[in-house]
């Protein structure tokens, strides 16, 4: 369909050819004929065909006949018409007549447009009526994508394909924000069922004022509710009020399935830079990592997959997928030479296996259970067989707890449990707190220099044990073990921002 511009309104109100856009423009400074009035182009119209039918009718087919052309030549003006192509509709000149016949072949062409197009003449005339520009929208389906979804047939950890993995896990990533006592703050979740729950950390809606704010991937926003935190593993959980019909949740993995090396993506709101992607690989697994908790509370302590994939303020919450676009952690803390830097590529996500446990208990209840053993813990080493190892040395054991019942002993140090090496104090918690109440588990455990096994079935930790201090928590101050302590994004931003503002002072 080709699109033409409206003829210009004459000035009676009516649409008709208009001449002028067809000949030369008087020279600049011109002025019309002393004695003639300069008429408009409808009044040069109604002239030429007042001429026309007050003039004899030629009995030939001379070109303009159509148009009652008269015998005194072909394309010629009857006697006494103006010719129309004079702007200002002076008397013709006799010696210019010859440019008649090409101004009636246009004027032709002006008519049939008319008649023929006679519907798209009135449309045009519609359209440019006062406001009537606007028309019905939606932004409804505004920054909706088609992709694939997860998981991604044809990427894998041999050959990833991030640009088709991106696509297809975008509409499953949100940005929060959160209003606090100290002001706003910004953070990542990801859409774990079509009903619109959320998971994300706990430091990121941690002393939440009322609703936060869900951002979608396309741009849409949404109030949504706290449903329950869980502090002991930086877990929490929200949901979308008036949810969408058309959320996509994310494909959750298997944690235990994840080597090192493995390529991995980070996707979530550093900054406030929603939608960031960063990919590298996994550079440990079983990492124990102890962050500060909010407001004085207790950190959580995690055994967490270790990425060097770009995580600054504002990933938290936001997931870490592998190389098929499936959730496999919750990227939530860095480690830091200093609190002045940013990313080092040492980041830091809570497993996938244990966030699943935690938020369907959230879901259900609210909160979560805890397994625990009973004992306080630091970080030391042992021998035995001829072998030194690190492990987590038992400083004291609570009475009547799964420990005592089992009968560890203070002094020990415990070396292994199942067929995982603890490394420290942080280690053994963080592998105690990713199971549940009612598992059993085997002990390795030296003791005056020997190696013996014990075994023991976890309890559900009492709702006031953590303010027994470091139970089942050693000693996890900064370079203990020769581990980094981990620093949530948001803490090194706030107190980032605090620097700045007080070297302005």
């Amino acid at each position: 369909m080709t699109t033409s511009t409206p003829e210009p309104r004459s000035a009676a109100g009516t649409t008709g050819p208009d001449v002028r856009a067809t000949q030369p423009l008087p020279a600049a400074g011109a002025t019309p004929p002393a004695g003639e009035p300069r008429l408009t182009p409808a009044e040069q119209w109604a002239r030429y065909e007042t001429a026309h039918r007050a003039a004899p009718a030629s009995t030939g087919h001379a070109p303009g006949a159509a148009f009652g052309a008269t015998t005194t030549g072909p394309g010629q003006a009857p006697p006494g018409a103006t010719p129309p192509s004079d702007p200002w509709a002076a008397p013709a000149d006799p010696q210019r007549r010859k440019s008649s016949r090409t101004w009636a072949w246009i004027a032709s062409a002006a008519v049939v447009g008319l008649l023929v197009g006679g519907g798209s003449i009135a449309t045009l005339d519609y359209l440019d009526q006062p406001g009537s520009s606007d028309r019905a929208s939606s932004i409804a389906g505004l920054g909706s994508s088609d992709s694939d979804k997860a998981p991604v047939t044809g990427s894998s950890a041999q050959d990833p394909d991030w640009q088709r993995v991106a696509a297809a896990v975008q509409d499953s990533v949100v940005a929060i924000d959160v209003q606090t006592q100290s002001g706003g703050g910004q953070g990542s979740g990801f859409v774990i069922d079509d009903s619109g729950y959320v998971l994300t950390n706990d430091h990121v809606v941690a002393g939440a004022q009322g609703n936060v704010r869900v951002t979608l991937t396309d741009g849409r926003i949404f109030e949504a509710e706290v449903v329950g935190t869980d502090a002991a593993t930086d877990l929490a959980v929200v949901r979308i009020l008036d949810a969408p019909d058309d959320l996509q949740a994310a494909s959750l993995g298997n944690s235990d399935d994840v080597k090192v090396g493995d390529p991995v993506m980070a996707v979530g709101n550093p900054l406030g830079l929603a939608n960031t992607v960063t990919t590298g690989i996994v550079s440990a697994v079983d990492r124990p990592v102890s962050t500060q908790g909010v407001d004085g509370a207790d950190g959580a302590v995690t055994n967490a997959i270790q990425v060097d994939a770009a995580v600054n303020p504002g990933n938290s919450g936001g997931p870490l997928f592998d190389a098929t676009g499936k959730v496999i952690g919750i990227t939530s803390s860095i480690a830091t030479l200093s609190q002045a830097s940013g990313s080092i590529g040492l980041g830091f996500a809570i497993p996938v296996n244990l966030a699943k446990n935690i938020a369907s208990q959230l879901i259900d209840n609210g909160q979560a259970e805890h397994a625990f053993l009973g004992v306080t813990l630091s970080d030391g080493t042992a021998t035995a067989d001829g072998i030194t190892r690190r492990g987590a040395v038992v400083e004291s054991v609570t009475e009547g707890s799964p420990a005592g019942e089992a009968g560890v002993q203070p002094g020990d140090v415990i070396v292994a449990i199942g067929d995982e090496p603890v490394g420290g104090a942080e280690s053994l918690t963080a592998f105690v707190r990713a199971m549940s109440s009612g598992d059993e588990a085997t002990l390795t455990v030296v003791r005056d220099g020997k190696a013996i096994e014990l075994d023991v079935t976890l309890a559900t930790r009492p709702d006031d044990f953590g303010t027994a201090p470091q139970q089942d928590q050693g000693d996890q101050g900064q370079g203990q073990g020769g581990l980094p302590e981990g620093m949530t994004p948001e803490d090194l931003w706030e107190w980032f921002q605090q620097q700045q503002q007080q070297g302005q002072g």
